[in-house]
């Protein structure tokens, strides 16, 4: 009956048009309720401790990062590199998509952020180049989400601090699978452009040229091997690793580039001020609903329930991630880490899965479902941005889509392609 009434009450609190944070928080005053007491103090004290955790204060300078790159012109060089590199083989706009959109991955963690910089320089110019215009966003769409899985992910601190894992862990575990994504969505490209003689190819890049561009995209790239190294090696946690990415970035983008002035900058504090809010209003509230789930027993119930699958980790990973990719036709990332993960996780490690590898599967299946309609939050940005239909969006993403779901699959019959190779990396 608990159950009941947790489903009932999110379900219906989103169905009437609550955000999902309120929703979140109506759900567990629906399961104080249901247990028979009702306390406000509750209420504000898991609110507070929700938002208080030091591992969550890297998500406003992950954000303020992305900002600063899409403002400073260091998403611009790097797309320059691509462009210098790549621009003149057939559909080489489409690589340079990938590539480009691969090493942003690494810079902000956000989708959305990265989708907007890709749509803006981008789509412009593979449709002056005569691609498809469904074929164009679908891929753009399909390359943002990486940056869910590639290092510093917000995703990944949301995992971390909602499922008690190891951040630093996480982030590296991402790796491989992020390069895997690439190379799924390069190989889709291929095929659907090997035999288009129509596209018209830029001038192929001199020498010179190639390394001008290298030498004034250096700076800009040298921030994901600061992360990453810094990281392995353990000179900062994953937190400090947000304050000297977003420093970082602001000195090239002021003093090197110099294409951030103090009113772009003060622009960029407040966009991230204004996604971090949203997030940690997100993970307050879902905090007072988590703690109810956990007095009310409800997870122990659902562990029950699917109890039987544990004893194949490989169907029990399926069964989640198809959970999860129902869900996400409907909801974004966020709010599903916060519902799903403190459910879930315990099951998991109960089955012998590792708790990493689940977060990484886990993580890649909720980034899968932004660019799913009918909500695809990638989707809208991309259709917003180009000012092409959702409609088309939808159409050209489907290619990539079917990869991307393949390429999980194969993560999920063969678990040592991410295990692994994290393993490796965390040392």
């Amino acid at each position: 009956m608990t159950a009941f009434v947790f489903i009932g009450a999110l379900l219906g609190s989103i169905a009437i048009g609550l955000p999902i944070a309120y929703a979140l928080l109506l759900t567990g005053v629906a399961l104080m309720l249901h247990i028979g007491f009702f306390d406000a103090q509750i209420v504000a004290q898991n609110l507070m401790n929700g938002a208080d955790s030091f591992p969550l204060m890297a998500i406003p300078f992950f954000m303020l990062t992305g900002a600063v790159m899409n403002r400073g012109g260091l998403s611009r060089r790097i797309v320059e590199l691509a462009l210098a590199g790549l621009g003149h083989v057939r559909g080489g706009l489409g690589y340079v998509t990938i590539l480009a959109g691969l090493v942003m991955a690494a810079f902000s963690g956000s989708a959305a952020a990265d989708a907007a910089a890709l749509a803006t320089i981008l789509i412009p110019m593979m449709l002056a180049a005569g691609h498809d215009p469904r074929s164009s966003t679908g891929l753009v769409a399909s390359t943002a989400i990486i940056a869910l899985v590639i290092p510093p992910s917000i995703g990944f601190i949301i995992i971390g601090v909602v499922g008690n894992i190891s951040i630093t862990r996480l982030f590296l575990a991402g790796i491989v699978p992020g390069i895997m994504m690439a190379l799924a969505l390069t190989a889709t490209w291929y095929y659907l452009n090997r035999g288009n003689l129509q596209l018209k190819v830029r001038e192929k890049a001199g020498p010179g040229e190639v390394r001008r561009r290298f030498l004034e995209s250096f700076w800009a790239l040298m921030l994901p091997i600061i992360i990453v190294v810094g990281l392995r090696f353990g000179v900062f946690t994953p937190t400090e690793a947000g304050v000297v990415a977003s420093v970082y970035a602001m000195f090239i983008a002021m003093f090197v580039y110099r294409e951030l002035d103090f009113a772009a900058l003060r622009l960029c504090l407040v966009e991230a001020g204004k996604l971090t809010a949203t997030v940690m209003f997100l993970v307050a509230a879902a905090s007072v609903s988590g703690w109810m789930v956990t007095v009310a027993g409800l997870q122990a119930q659902i562990g029950g329930l699917v109890a039987p699958l544990a004893a194949d980790p490989r169907l029990f990973m399926l069964v989640v991630v198809l959970l999860v990719m129902i869900i996400g036709m409907a909801m974004d990332m966020v709010p599903i880490v916060l519902i799903m993960v403190p459910v879930l996780l315990p099951v998991a490690v109960g089955a012998g899965i590792d708790p990493v590898y689940f977060g990484v599967i886990f993580l890649i299946a909720c980034s899968i479902g932004l660019i799913t309609p009918p909500v695809g939050t990638v989707l809208n940005v991309v259709s917003g941005v180009s000012r092409i239909p959702f409609v088309q969006v939808v159409m050209g993403v489907w290619p990539y889509l079917v990869t991307l779901l393949l390429t999980l699959g194969l993560m999920i019959v063969f678990p040592q392609i991410v295990i692994a190779p994290a393993r490796f990396l965390a040392g």
